[in-house]
């Protein structure tokens, strides 16, 4: 394929090349129906993440047909092409360890096609990220458009959320409080939609940011998925990408420095998912932008949280949309944020919600007076996390702010599967509990397992919360006292794999502190006799992973990935 030449659009290159190739590209874009006024007008390829496997993009092909409307109304022509689809119930053993796979496959179909422009259709919690990645590198003009999240889950008079009430009610019933029938009836009445999680889990955090970053229209974050406002939200990002391409406007001019600090400190004012602390490095780190740990912190600091949203708060996704949403929660933030940073839009952050709805006061706090005066997230360090780790300290019990306690180590998942609920467990309530070898590399993948369960013993007792730290991640939806992300993680070496049972391990979240009170000498002796694990793949795409993932506070992205265009070649001009 040939390079696009100064002013002319990639799709006119394509079809406007001079001999046989020009000729075969028109001739075979026309048996699709397609004809010469239809070539003659931006393409716009229409990024859908729709499957079957993926409960959460069910309604994916109205929304594209939206998009597609959309996209003719402002002038253009729509070609949807599907790229990996990564849904959280269904993959195993985690979505994570495929979302580089997704960014990949976006980057190269967006890449290697004669679009001018793109809209990519996300919603489950690593599908957004992915997108954003794919997006970032190919540096196309590029417009998310989220499914949104479902509606609220109801049983006997109760609201659910999916899936901070399936952890809840399962904790409940296998402390024998919830019978075998009720638990099961529950199933009916959680998940009533189509939709992503509609707590502020990892999927709402993350089509919130898209916001923030300026990579999706006002609304994007939180207008349920079987809201018509949603289909009127893709028809309008459709006419918006063909807008974008006639000006030239590029990720690359969007996802700027302030730009992400604009979405750190939104997600302190949500109280968002920890995934997000490995999600932004990894979108950031695409842009050539550095995201260390310690700006989550200072930012989270200085950021009071506004969203009364579960699992912190007491209100869902639908609650949070009819309060404002996503557009209130920035313009209430905006002394605290780069206003004038470019989106999308064409206009700033600042213009986007001036004419958004003030706070209530009640789903949707004032900076005045704030849900609590810190975000909801911490970074901690000390000699068990010398590279970070991270905790929801909102979400977390206040008595075990502050904690010493002996450790119980699990030395990986099977572990603790086998032994979490022994009779033979030696486990007492102020225990901390420590699960090895489930990280990027350990994991692999770094599934959410990092709020594993209290022991089944302990629960009949009425605990309903410990201290639990591993190099995993955890969902969104969940809650506890969870120390997640320890970096580096054990199966790399990292001095979580040296802990071992009986080890006094203090927690100090004002001090910001996670510290292994065994001395150097016994550690160094431990480190002497430690062997890493078996690695889990030896060929394919496992392997790939295994050899070039980065550590969670790099974002877990590949190593060789990791920069806007590492090979100093204009992809701008390429097919």
């Amino acid at each position: 394929m040939v390079d696009s030449v100064e002013g002319i659009r990639r799709s006119e290159s394509f079809f406007g090349e001079p001999g046989v190739a020009g000729f075969t590209h028109r001739a075979f874009t026309k048996s699709m129906g397609l004809d010469d006024e239809d070539l003659a007008r931006p393409v716009i390829g229409i990024c859908n993440t729709y499957s079957e496997l993926n409960n959460c993009h069910r309604h994916f092909q109205e929304l594209c047909r939206a998009v597609k409307y959309g996209v003719l109304q402002g002038g253009g022509t729509p070609l949807e092409f599907p790229t990996i689809s990564l849904g959280e119930i269904f993959q195993s053993p985690t979505s994570m360890l495929h979302r580089n796979l997704a960014a990949m496959d976006t980057e190269e179909m967006i890449r290697s096609q004669p679009l001018d422009g793109v809209v990519l259709l996300t919603s489950c919690d690593k599908t957004t990220p992915a997108a954003l990645m794919g997006a970032a590198s190919a540096d196309l003009p590029a417009i998310i458009v989220s499914g949104g999240p479902m509606l609220d889950g109801y049983f006997q008079g109760q609201t659910l959320g999916a899936c901070t009430d399936c952890r809840r009610l399962t904790a409940e019933h296998r402390a024998g409080t919830l019978d075998d029938a009720t638990y099961r009836a529950v199933e009916d009445g959680i998940v009533r939609s189509a939709g992503h999680c509609m707590v502020m889990g990892t999927a709402s955090t993350m089509n919130s940011l898209t916001e923030a970053l300026g990579m999706a229209l006002p609304g994007n974050g939180a207008i349920p998925a079987v809201d018509s406002r949603r289909l009127r939200l893709a028809q309008a990002s459709g006419r918006r990408i063909v807008g974008m391409v006639a000006q030239g406007l590029r990720p690359s001019h969007i996802l700027t420095r302030e730009a992400f600090e604009n979405a750190l400190t939104l997600l302190a004012a949500l109280g968002g998912s920890t995934n997000a602390v490995v999600h932004l490095p990894a979108i950031a780190g695409r842009c050539g932008v550095d995201l260390p740990l310690d700006l989550f912190d200072e930012i989270s600091r200085r950021t009071p949280l506004l969203a009364n949203m579960r699992p912190i708060g007491a209100y869902q996704m639908e609650k949070f949309f009819h309060a404002g949403g996503v557009p209130t929660m920035l313009r209430e933030l905006l002394p605290l944020l780069h206003g004038d940073q470019l989106t999308v839009t064409g206009a700033t952050l600042a213009d986007n919600v001036a004419d958004a709805a003030p706070a209530d006061g009640d789903v949707i706090r004032s900076l005045a007076e704030p849900l609590q005066p810190e975000g909801g997230l911490a970074i901690l360090r000390g000699n068990l996390a010398p590279d970070g780790a991270v905790i929801k300290h909102a979400a977390a019990s206040p008595e075990l702010h502050r904690h010493r306690g002996r450790a119980v180590v699990f030395r990986n998942l099977d572990d603790l599967r086998a032994r979490i609920d022994s009779p033979d467990l030696d486990v007492r309530p102020d225990d901390i509990l420590v699960l090895q070898n489930v990280g990027p590399v350990g994991g692999p993948g770094m599934a959410e397992v990092g709020n594993f369960p209290v022991p089944a013993r302990l629960l009949r007792e009425g605990v309903r919360d410990m201290v639990r730290i591993s190099d995993a991640r955890m969902s969104g939806t969940a809650f506890g006292t969870v120390v997640l992300h320890v970096a580096p993680e054990s199966a790399v070496g990292g001095p979580l794999a040296l802990v071992q049972d009986g080890d006094e391990i203090e927690l100090d979240i004002p001090e910001r502190r996670l510290q292994l009170l065994v001395d150097d000498a016994e550690l160094a002796a431990r480190r002497a006799r430690w062997q890493p694990p078996a690695p889990a793949y030896s060929r394919g795409y496992g392997r790939l992973f295994l050899d070039h993932v980065n550590q969670a506070p790099l974002g877990c992205d590949f190593d060789f990935l990791v920069g806007s265009d590492p090979t100093g070649v204009d992809q701008q001009a390429k097919f």
